[in-house]
């Protein structure tokens, strides 16, 4: 490289965003993610020996994927070669492999093949890998915010190790912030910059663990930020909250957020925690989840979990159902955060979907047990000669309105599908039963 062209790639790293700048060059300087990249963990001793195998690296935006991914690049001895999928079509694939090819018989040497956003790529791109990763002619390393046990090929999963990288921590945050900050080589500390307090704070906190959106925010805020009277760029708490603006949830319906932020939602309800049912559908709404969606989870939970230690639960859930149609949001979410408290604070039964469950599964391999023919339809002539109907109990002509009856097929007649609970209303029905003198009262006592 000549001194023209040195100086090129110098002023292209320079202008080049902030995060870019501060990737990591080394293991030791990547912050965070410790549970896969700590001194003794496996993915660190690989990275380190040169001796990585295929992996899959999934984690949300700016946690490290393609930091971990360029630290891998200027480790390795091994020719790397990356590509992006959502731009990357089959002649850059078929140029990958044939350099693969190449290194491996020509000059013995590894090729670590790096795809961006791998779950991008269709079932035919994916397929196409495959051979090629299982015989070693690439090493891959897969980046992927989408859930691989969604988005990618079960074949690929099972010949890649996959680990999971989690948000950064505030300290993390921080950490990187007065970095950038105070860093004159590859950072902003030429601009003579300070950040306050408060305000590394509320960009730590705000950026939700994703390093690329508070650098950004801090690059932001020292650019454009004019010099106080000493001569110094002061990043105030006010200037803090004008870079970063409202912060986008990271949330796709038809991702694994979507399914774990409801999953939560809906365990939180189930567990009796009204706040965290609350912050759940918060989450939900604020990223512009269909309510009409949130509103058959909450009317699902409250038959499920509720069922009838308090019948109340469906009908407010079914309620609320119908008024967030009708009303819409804004609005709707207030009905929305009164079923989901309802739900969340109502004494809990999953008598009902216990009951159905064993049932279906007995009737699956039971399907023909015989009617008591005193229970068989008799408003029809002929009937009687039958024996249908003769011989029923109408329990309205007996004390209490009940009478002690076989109602089930005489193969199962003292089987038992719905137990109820001890929670509630089931404990008022409970009483009932000992009253009137039904087995299942006496059962309980």
């Amino acid at each position: 490289m000549d001194l023209l062209e040195y100086m090129n790639e110098m002023n292209k790293e320079k202008e080049s965003p902030l995060a870019s700048r501060l990737r990591p060059q080394t293991l030791d300087e990547v912050v965070g993610q410790e549970h896969i990249i700590g001194k003794d963990k496996l993915l660190y001793r690989a990275i380190q020996a040169d001796k990585l195998s295929s992996i899959l690296l999934y984690g949300p935006p700016g946690t490290g994927k393609t930091t971990l991914a360029k630290v891998i690049a200027g480790t390795t001895k091994a020719d790397f070669l990356q590509i992006n999928a959502t731009s990357a079509g089959k002649k850059d694939m078929e140029e990958v492999v044939n350099r693969a090819k190449e290194n491996k018989g020509m000059y013995a040497r590894k090729t670590i093949l790096f795809i961006d956003e791998i779950h991008r790529f269709n079932k035919s791109q994916q397929d196409y890998l495959l051979p090629f990763v299982e015989d070693g002619t690439v090493v891959l390393i897969g980046a992927t915010t989408e859930n691989p046990y969604f988005e990618v090929n079960g074949a690929l999963i099972s010949r890649s190790i996959i680990f999971e990288l989690h948000p950064l921590s505030k300290e993390n945050i921080k950490s990187l912030l007065t970095r950038a900050v105070t860093d004159v080589e590859r950072g902003l500390g030429s601009y003579k910059a300070e950040i306050e307090e408060d305000a590394l704070e509320f960009l730590a906190d705000i950026s939700g663990g994703d390093a690329r959106m508070a650098l950004n925010a801090i690059e932001l805020g020292v650019l454009t930020t004019e010099r106080g009277e000493d001569g110094k760029i002061h990043i105030t708490l006010a200037v803090a909250q004008e870079c970063i603006q409202k912060r986008t949830v990271r949330y796709d319906k038809t991702g694994d957020n979507h399914y774990d932020t409801i999953s939560a939602f809906i365990k939180s309800m189930r567990g009796s925690d009204p706040d965290a049912a609350i912050y759940y559908l918060a989450r939900m709404l604020y990223a512009g989840e269909d309510i009409k969606f949130i509103a058959r989870r909450i009317m699902i939970c409250a038959s499920e979990d509720v069922s009838n230690a308090d019948p109340m639960a469906l009908v407010v859930a079914t309620n609320a159902s119908m008024a967030v149609e009708r009303i819409g949001m804004p609005e709707a979410q207030i009905i929305l955060a009164q079923a989901a408290a309802y739900v969340a604070c109502a004494p809990k039964s999953n008598s009902a979907v216990e009951a159905i469950g064993a049932a279906m599964e007995y009737v699956a391999n039971h399907p023909n047990h015989k009617i008591p023919s005193y229970l068989q339809d008799a408003h029809y002539k002929g009937a009687a000669k039958l024996g249908h109907g003769i011989g029923y109990k109408y329990a309205h002509n007996y004390e209490n309105h009940y009478v002690d009856q076989q109602y089930l097929p005489d193969e199962i007649k003292d089987i038992s599908f719905y137990e109820l609970s001890d929670q509630g209303y089931e404990k008022t029905i409970q009483e009932h039963f000992t009253k009137i003198g039904h087995r299942k009262g006496n059962e309980n006592e």
